[in-house]
């Protein structure tokens, strides 16, 4: 398939297309409208039509989209055909608790290795999930080529955790910290800041009483 270039937005909606048309599918449901896919994923029906457009005629006018074949459309473009395994690096709180979780919900994404400085859980199996010791990063990377890592350590240690993990040939970085990490080009970062996020929930929520 060719290599489509398509906007970040669009790419951050298209994992709730797809979970909503799997829902849809495991329901019995043959086709749906854009008017029907915004009022279940609270995405404008004109910004849908716009994010399908990107992949030429998904649909048909007047008769909306047919589930199963959007589907296997999404399912393709998603890789959700290949499994990719990623690593954990910090084991605290909330390492723990994405240990627990594992994603279990996916059928493409694993927790398969994480990584830690705490000799009282490096060595062990943790929710069925191996952790090591930081000294071996680099070579469970590559033998387990390993190339996306979730980072949750403390924020002091998050830039400097972040060069090693780059040098052990980590390209992508789910950063759950509150720090703007710094890297290299082709280096891909997301940042998930929780505390800003319920903030601006919290701002919204008192915007709506005034």
């Amino acid at each position: 398939m060719e290599k489509i270039k398509i906007p970040t937005a669009t790419a951050k909606r298209l994992p709730l297309y797809y979970r909503y048309l799997i829902i849809l599918n495991e329901a019995g449901k043959e086709k749906v409208s854009s008017t029907e896919l915004s009022e279940a994923v609270q995405v404008d029906s004109a910004s849908i039509r716009r994010d399908f457009s990107y992949f030429g005629a998904l649909g048909k006018r007047g008769y909306g989209y047919d589930v199963k074949s959007l589907l296997t459309f999404f399912k393709k473009i998603l890789n959700q055909d290949t499994l990719t395994n990623v690593a954990l690096v910090g084991v605290g709180n909330l390492g723990h608790a994405l240990l627990n979780y594992n994603f279990k919900r996916s059928n493409n994404i694993r927790i398969s290795c994480a990584f830690d400085i705490d000799q009282k859980i490096t060595g062990k199996i943790l929710s069925g999930v191996p952790v090591y010791d930081m000294s071996e990063l680099k070579k469970q990377l590559s033998d387990q080529q390993i190339t996306i890592a979730i980072l949750t350590v403390p924020s002091n240690t998050a830039q400097k955790t972040a060069d090693e993990m780059v040098e052990a040939g980590i390209k992508g970085i789910m950063n759950f910290t509150p720090i703007r990490l710094s890297a290299p080009s082709g280096i891909r970062i997301q940042n998930v800041d929780l505390a800003t996020e319920l903030q601006t929930l919290i701002y919204f929520l008192e915007s709506d009483k005034k």
